[in-house]
């Protein structure tokens, strides 16, 4: 079945698609895959294209994000009339792509924070957007590993992750956020949804709550400003054993993919690159890449958090001799997200095989893709 005659059976005639654009709207422009999916939108290829980009963002438009094609929308999704107001008058978007969130102390306050942003998005569309076709929502691997506050207190599946696993008994807001898609495509006839999980997502922006590969070149640049080695923070098994990572440019051609294909319609997918790394050979690439000594390994855990106290005036020193952008440490270096995802207890793997049985065939080199996320926050001043 073409991917015509899928839509016409979803209750529009041949005719009518034709003569209808896509036009995306992207929530959480600014974002690690937000920014992504803005920069493969607006390739003349681009598959569905020629688009028109709506990207919405809390804060005013960085001067790196120059899509010429984007109408940039500064907007709080937490602010429910601020949002409708802003949203209410695109009547022409036919795909959302959902990729922002918000943290908060609890889980139970991520839920309501993250479902009423996703809510005050749908319900300030839907009742305009007549030609609405397909809602992208991106979640993550805590689907199978539950939310940070219970790591260690349930009991999760094995890895290889799949897709098919049952929801973990715990508070969650990416459960939240599903149930209100799926109850959103019951109210719209031929409205479809695709969900997609990523691990550590590699890629570039500024900012951004939990940048893993710009917290670590922040680290590096500092090592390197002080003549002091890179020490790993980690344990022993995240320095030997195997993970996933989630390039920022595959996510975005995955969720294009499925917002498009009638074979991905109402599925969820991992969302990774399809290969294995071990932080150890990463490790001493970023070593590589900021001139810099690697300690042998003691296998002695030590607390990036504790390593970066009391940094600020270093950074600060960093920044105004280098000409980098003027952003503050906390904004640049999470040293809670690395020190999370450098002491894990297990193996963290997702299969990749359903979203390859459905026709996504994409893959990276993981090891490229942190270089690359590294030459990037380079490039665009960030970092040293």
């Amino acid at each position: 079945m073409s991917w015509d005659d899928a839509q016409i059976r979803a209750g529009g005639t041949r005719e009518e698609l034709e003569t209808v654009p896509n036009v995306a709207l992207i929530a959480g422009v600014t974002g690690i895959v937000g920014n992504t999916l803005a920069d493969q939108l607006a390739e003349e290829d681009a598959p569905g294209g020629p688009w028109k980009v709506y990207g919405l963002a809390r804060r005013p438009k960085p001067d790196w994000l120059n899509q010429s094609n984007l109408i940039y929308i500064q907007c709080n999704l937490l602010e429910r009339e601020q949002t409708l107001a802003k949203l209410s008058p695109l009547h022409d978007v036919t795909h959302i792509f959902y990729v922002t969130w918000v943290s908060r102390d609890t889980e139970e306050e991520s839920c309501e924070a993250n479902g009423g942003m996703l809510r005050n998005v749908i319900d300030g569309l839907l009742p305009n957007a007549k030609e609405l076709q397909h809602i992208v929502l991106q979640t993550g691997g805590k689907h199978y590993t539950g939310p940070f506050a219970y790591a260690g207190k349930l009991e999760i599946p094995d890895a290889p992750f799949k897709e098919d696993s049952p929801r973990l008994p715990c508070p969650n807001f990416y459960h939240t956020q599903e149930d209100i898609v799926f109850d959103t495509v019951k109210q719209k006839q031929g409205l479809t949804y695709s969900v997609h999980r990523p691990t550590v997502i590699f890629g570039f922006t500024a900012g951004n709550l939990m940048n893993m590969v710009c917290t670590l070149a922040v680290y590096a640049s500092i090592c390197k400003y002080e003549g002091k080695p890179l020490i790993f923070p980690g344990n022993r098994l995240c320095w030997t054993q195997l993970f996933d990572a989630s390039d920022a440019s595959l996510i975005a051609e995955q969720e294009i993919w499925a917002s498009l294909d009638p074979k991905a319609k109402n599925q969820a997918f991992n969302s990774s690159n399809g290969d294995l790394f071990i932080w150890k050979r990463l490790w001493h690439l970023l070593a590589e890449k900021y001139e810099l000594q690697v300690p042998e390994y003691k296998g002695e855990p030590t607390s990036l958090s504790e390593l970066m106290k009391g940094k600020e005036q270093v950074w600060d020193k960093i920044v105004q001799e280098n000409g980098l952008q003027p952003l503050e440490l906390h904004e640049v270096g999470h040293w809670w997200f690395a020190d999370l995802l450098l002491n894990q207890p297990m193996e963290n793997v997702s299969s990749m095989n359903k979203s390859r049985e459905h026709g996504f065939l994409g893959w990276c080199d993981t090891e490229k893709s942190f270089l690359s996320a590294i030459d990037k926050a380079r490039a665009n001043k960030v970092v040293l």
